[in-house]
């Protein structure tokens, strides 16, 4: 069997250039689907079961984050279900997978995907408790459904609302969601009991349908970063960010969580609304608590690593969680997930990952309990 390269699937993406043997392939990350973003990548080989693949990926540093391949292993299954990573090496200029499949059928991609199926069943199992309901928000550009689940009583005094993949690619944050959900749903769960006491959630695991599907890294059907998309959305442009927003100027919130992935730096930490104009002591007392309480739920949370502070311009209120700091006074924050490891607990075999995303989802709980009743 010659070697076959393939992506007509959902969030497939790859250009092939060449394949001139199994230890001679070359391809291009091919851009998003309307936008000249390059990153996401997920394929399927077939035909090498014990046949050592060389498959170089030509632009990868002309890649949107180029620093994202610096010490990043690729990651591949068998199975779909089951991710590890294999042998990668950067020059600077081109990406080097070196991997012998064990069977004939091999999938590579820039991070554990998460599929439209497991979104729809996450939302369908979710709403069989009698904990939540299932809403539906409107549709994006393409006409995939935005949904939201609400969980816990909708007059509850305080509004928890968490967000993510704003940017489809950063899949992680859609696996930190159903651990949440998970834990939340769950009655013998202390932390969510007692959340659900005093708040109700309002959860979007999926901000950006369409770009998901079509593999995009972080933008959706129009070409819009929806996270620069908050202070001023339309229908046209960006509906996704548009019927959330409405959403909440309707009910109103009091925690808001932004779920994200970052290409570049090996840790899980939170960027805060620190450069707004407006931005009190208290409300950065209010940040400061909530991670402090974090990295005690979570040693996989840390303050150490993260974005330097930068000061106040009009791009700040464009994006999400300061937009909605400087709109509603609340608690908001930027969460971040890394694509590669935790360089403080590094994983050789499977690096940071869906399952540990999921663990961070669940832990979550504490610090949002807390930052409830502080």
């Amino acid at each position: 069997m010659s070697i076959k390269i393939s992506s007509q699937f959902d969030a497939g993406a790859i250009d092939v250039v060449s394949v001139t043997s199994a230890g001679d392939i070359d391809l291009n990350i091919r851009k998003d689907s309307h936008a000249d973003i390059t990153q996401w990548f997920y394929f399927r080989v077939q035909g090498a079961q014990a046949v050592p693949l060389t498959i170089r990926f030509l632009n990868a540093g002309q890649a949107a984050y180029p620093d994202g391949w610096k010490d990043y292993q690729v990651v591949a299954s068998y199975d779909r279900d089951t991710w590890f990573r294999v042998p990668t090496s950067y020059d600077g200029k081109v990406m080097t997978v070196e991997h012998a499949p064990e069977f004939d059928s091999v999938y590579y991609a820039y991070f554990e995907p998460y599929s439209w199926e497991r979104h729809l069943s996450l939302l369908d199992s979710a709403q069989l408790s009698p904990l939540a309901q299932l809403v539906d928000l409107g549709s994006t550009v393409e006409g995939r459904d935005m949904n939201l689940l609400v969980v816990g009583d909708p007059d509850a005094e305080k509004k928890v609302w968490v967000i993510a993949r704003q940017h489809p690619g950063e899949t992680m944050a859609e696996w930190f969601v159903e651990g949440m959900l998970e834990a939340l749903l769950d009655p013998a769960d202390p932390y969510a009991s007692q959340c659900l006491k005093d708040a109700v959630f309002y959860v979007v695991p999926n901000m950006n349908p369409d770009g998901s599907v079509r593999g995009n890294l972080r933008t959706n059907a129009a070409g819009a970063n929806l996270n620069r998309e908050w202070n001023t959305p339309s229908m046209e442009r960006s509906p996704e960010v548009f019927l959330v927003k409405q959403k909440m100027q309707e009910i109103g919130c009091d925690l808001f969580l932004d779920v994200h992935g970052d290409e570049g730096l090996p840790y899980v930490f939170v960027a805060g609304s620190d450069s707004l104009e407006n931005f009190t002591a208290e409300q950065k007392a209010a940040q400061d608590r909530f991670i402090a309480d974090f990295k005690v739920a979570s040693p996989d949370f840390q303050d150490e690593f993260g974005y330097p502070d930068g000061p106040f311009t009009p791009e700040v209120l464009s994006m999400g969680s300061p937009h909605i700091t400087h709109l509603f006074g609340c608690l908001s924050l930027t969460l971040e997930l890394p694509f590669k490891d935790n360089a403080n607990d590094p994983d050789e075999e499977r690096g940071w990952n869906g399952a540990r995303s999921a663990k961070l989802g669940a832990a979550v709980l504490q610090p949002i309990l807390r930052s409830l009743r502080a």
